[in-house]
C-alpha cells in the first residue's frame, strides 16, 4: 500500500457543476488565512463575555468556514442575558447542522429554566439527541414524573430539572423505599458518600437512617463491623450502614470482609444478605481469588448488577467451569446476554457440554464481525480472519462532495485552530444518514487530509462495500516499519496498538498525561531514552513522531522480552504496567482468550482485545493472507514462567 499524501480532489475529473462549487471552496480562508486569526479572537471574546468584540468577529469572518461558530456564541452570550432573538433564524439557516442541534439544546434549557413550557413543546420535537437534563424539562413540561425513575436507578448524576421531578414523584408517592435504597447504594458503590446522603434524605424517618460518621467507615470499614453498635440492626439503615462497611472492606480485602459478614449474616434479611455476597464475590472475583465462585453461590441472580453477574462468569471462565459459564450467561438480563463476548462464551460453554449444534447457532449469531469475538466466532466455525473485497474506490465527483461539505470544512477548520473534540463532533455529526458511498467518499477525504482517526472512524461505518485499508490505515509506514523490522516486531501488532493508543494523532494526549502517537507516558519516555541512550532527548520531543515511535517501539520490545514474549501480556503491560499484567496470570496455563476477559480493569481489558484484533486485520493486509487469531492469542503459561526482570520496568 503506499500512503503518500494524495491531492484532496482533481478539478478535470469533476463535473463541471462541481469544478464550480470546488473553486469556490478552494478559495475560502486555508490555514494560513487571516480569517482563522479572527476565529481564535472571536473564542477568546465568547470565553470573556466581550459581546461587542465577538460581534466584530462576526463581522471579520464573513465567509470563513468558522463564521457559524463565532455566530453561535454571539447567540449563546444573548441566551444567557435572556434573549432570544436571532435563535429561530439561526437555526433555519443551519437546518440539520451540528451547531443548529447544539444552539437548539441551549434554548430548550433556557427555556425549561423559565418553565416556558408552550415554547419548549414547540422547539423540542426537532431535538434529535436529547440529554438528562432536557428529558428531565421534558417530564415537566407534560407532567411526567415517571420519566426521572431510569435516571434516578442508574446512580447517575441529577441536573436540577431532574430533582424538580424527584420530588414530584416522591410527594405523589411514586417513589419506593427500595428505590431510594437502591440508589444509595450505587452511589456507595461508586465511592460518592456524599451523594448518597443527598439521596437517602428521601427516606422515611421509620427507615432509622443516620449519615453520621460515613467517611470514618469508609476509611476504617473493619473497625466499624467489629464494634457495631447496640441494637445496629433494628432498623434498614443501620444495616446498610453494616453493608456499606462490608462494600468498602471488600474492595481492598475480600477475605476479610467475607469473614466479618459471616458473622453477622444472620442479622440481614435474605436481599440484604446476597447484596453483602455479590459485593464481596465481585471484588474476589477481579483479584481473581479462588474463592470468588464460591460467594457467587451465596447470591441470587435477581441481586447481582449486570457488572455482578459479568464478573461471576469470568470467575467461572478462569476456573474453567463451563457448566457454571453457562448457567450464569442464561441468568443474564437479554441485552447483556446479547453482546458479542457473553454469545460467544456462551458458544463455548455449549461447545463443552457437547451441545455443537447450539454452539453454532451462537458463533453464527457475530460470525463476520470485525470485532475480537466475532474473529473468535469465525475461527470456531472453520474460517480464518481475511478482509473483505474493496469496494470500487470513490469517484472524483463522490470525493469533491465530501470536501464541499460545510459539516466537514467546519471539522478540519476547528481541528487546525486546537479545537479537536469540536471537530470530531462536527464531523460525526455529518455522517449521518450517509450510504456506504459517500462514506468511503468522506474516509477518503480525511486521509487526503491527513485526518487518519476521521478516515478509520468513517470508514468503521460502512455496511456492505468497505475499503480495510482506511479502516486499519498505515501512516508513516516508512518510518514505523523499519524501526519495527529492526527490534523484530510484528508490524500488525505495533500498527495494531498505535490504532489503538492514538488513532494517529500526533498530538493526542490523554487526560493521565500520556502522550503522542504511541502514548507514553512522560516517565516512561525518559526511562526508555536513557535505556536505549538516546541522544538530544528532551520530554517535549515526545509527541514528535520519529522520537516517539522510536521509544514506543523499544518499550514494546521490552515489555514482549519481559513477558514470555507474549503479545497478550505485552498488550496489557503497555496499557497498565508490567507488574499488573503479571499479576493477572494465572498458577495454572490459560487460554488467551480467557486472559484477556478476565482483566480486572474495563480500559485495558477492552484495549487488549481490540489491539489483537487490529494485529490480524493489519497483518492480512500487509501480508495478503488469511489470519489466525486464536493463534496470536496462544496460551498464556502459568505465573512465573518466561518473565525477565518484570518488575524492573516503568
Amino acid at each position: 500500500m503506499n500512503y503518500k499524501r494524495k491531492p484532496v480532489f482533481t478539478l478535470h475529473r469533476a463535473t463541471p457543476a462541481l469544478a464550480g462549487l470546488l473553486l469556490a471552496v478552494a478559495s475560502a480562508p486555508t490555514f494560513a488565512d487571516r480569517g482563522d486569526t479572527s476565529f481564535l479572537a472571536a473564542r477568546d471574546a465568547y470565553r470573556n463575555g466581550e459581546r461587542v468584540r465577538l460581534a466584530r468577529q462576526v463581522e471579520a469572518l464573513q465567509g470563513h468556514p468558522l463564521q457559524a461558530w463565532a455566530e453561535y456564541w454571539s447567540l449563546r452570550l444573548k441566551l444567557d442575558d435572556g434573549d432570544a432573538s436571532g435563535v429561530p433564524d439561526y437555526l433555519a439557516r443551519h437546518a440539520n447542522a451540528y451547531l443548529a442541534e447544539k444552539l437548539r439544546a441551549d434554548w430548550l434549557r433556557a427555556l425549561g429554566k423559565k418553565a416556558d413550557w408552550d415554547a419548549f413543546r414547540r422547539e423540542l420535537p426537532a431535538l434529535v439527541l436529547p440529554d438528562a437534563e432536557i428529558n428531565c424539562y421534558a417530564g415537566l413540561a407534560s407532567n411526567q414524573s415517571e420519566t426521572v425513575r431510569p435516571l434516578w436507578i442508574s446512580g447517575q448524576d441529577l441536573p436540577q430539572a431532574c430533582e424538580q421531578l424527584v420530588d414530584q414523584l416522591v410527594a405523589t408517592g411514586g417513589l419506593g423505599v427500595d428505590e431510594v435504597w437502591q440508589r444509595v447504594r450505587r452511589l456507595f458503590e461508586a465511592k460518592r458518600v456524599g451523594a448518597a446522603r443527598n439521596a437517602a434524605a428521601y427516606l422515611p424517618a421509620s427507615a432509622g437512617w443516620d449519615g453520621r460518621g460515613l467517611e470514618s467507615i469508609a476509611q476504617a470499614p473493619a473497625r466499624h463491623l467489629d464494634k457495631l453498635p447496640a441494637g445496629w440492626d433494628a432498623k434498614r439503615g443501620g444495616r446498610e450502614v453494616a453493608l456499606f462497611a462490608v462494600q468498602r472492606l471488600a474492595r481492598s480485602e475480600p477475605q476479610e470482609a467475607a469473614k466479618r459478614l459471616l458473622r453477622i449474616e444472620a442479622h440481614f434479611s435474605d436481599e440484604e444478605r446476597a447484596y453483602g455476597w455479590g459485593q464481596i464475590a465481585m471484588q474476589a472475583a477481579q483479584r481473581h481469588l479462588p474463592e470468588a465462585l464460591g460467594w457467587h453461590d451465596k447470591t441470587a441472580a435477581t441481586t447481582l448488577s449486570e457488572d455482578q453477574l459479568a464478573w461471576q462468569a469470568r470467575a467461572a471462565l478462569r476456573a474453567g467451569d463451563w457448566g457454571a459459564v453457562r448457567r450464569v450467561i442464561a441468568a443474564m438480563p437479554p441485552a447483556l446476554a446479547a453482546q458479542p463476548d457473553w454469545i460467544y462464551w456462551q458458544g463455548r460453554a455449549l461447545a463443552a457440554a457437547g451441545r455443537a449444534d447450539e454452539a453454532r447457532a451462537n458463533y453464527l449469531k457475530i460470525s463476520g464481525q470485525p470485532n475480537f469475538y466475532g474473529n473468535l466466532a469465525d475461527e470456531e466455525l472453520g474460517r480464518h480472519i481475511d478482509v473483505p473485497a474493496r469496494a470500487a474506490p470513490p469517484s472524483a465527483d463522490e470525493v469533491a462532495m465530501a470536501a464541499a461539505n460545510p459539516g466537514f470544512q467546519r471539522a478540519l477548520a476547528l481541528m487546525r485552530t486546537d479545537m479537536r473534540i469540536e471537530g470530531v463532533r462536527e464531523w460525526v455529526w455529518s455522517l449521518r444518514g450517509m450510504d456506504d458511498r459517500a462514506l468511503l467518499a468522506a474516509a477518503e477525504f480525511a486521509e487526503r487530509n491527513e485526518v487518519w482517526d476521521r478516515a478509520i472512524n468513517t470508514a468503521d461505518r460502512t455496511r456492505a462495500q468497505h475499503n480495510y485499508s482506511l479502516r486499519y490505515i498505515a501512516p508513516f509506514s516508512d518510518q514505523v516499519r523499519p524501526k519495527a523490522d529492526r527490534l523484530a516486531l510484528d508490524n500488525g501488532w505495533v500498527y495494531g496498538l498505535m490504532r489503538q493508543e492514538s488513532r494517529f494523532v500526533m498530538n493526542a494526549k490523554s487526560s493521565v498525561g500520556a502522550k503522542g502517537l504511541m502514548q507514553l507516558m512522560p516517565a516512561t519516555a525518559k526511562w526508555v531514552a536513557k535505556k536505549i541512550n538516546l541522544t538530544n532527548f528532551h520530554p517535549n520531543r515526545v509527541t514528535e513522531m520519529d522520537t516517539n515511535v522510536t521509544l514506543g517501539t523499544h518499550y514494546m520490545k521490552m515489555v514482549l522480552d519481559s513477558l514470555d514474549n507474549h503479545p497478550v501480556l505485552a498488550s496489557a503491560a503497555y496499557n497498565a504496567g508490567p507488574g499488573r499484567a503479571r499479576r493477572w496470570r494465572a498458577d495454572q496455563p490459560l487460554e488467551g482468550a480467557i486472559y484477556a476477559e478476565t482483566i480486572p480493569f474495563s480500559e485495558t481489558r477492552d484495549y487488549v482485545k481490540k489491539v489483537m484484533s487490529n494485529a490480524v486485520y493489519y497483518n492480512a493486509l500487509f501480508e495478503g493472507r488469511p489470519q489466525s487469531l486464536k493463534v496470536r492469542l496462544g496460551t498464556i503459561r502459568a505465573r512465573g514462567q518466561g518473565e525477565n526482570g518484570v518488575e524492573q520496568l516503568p
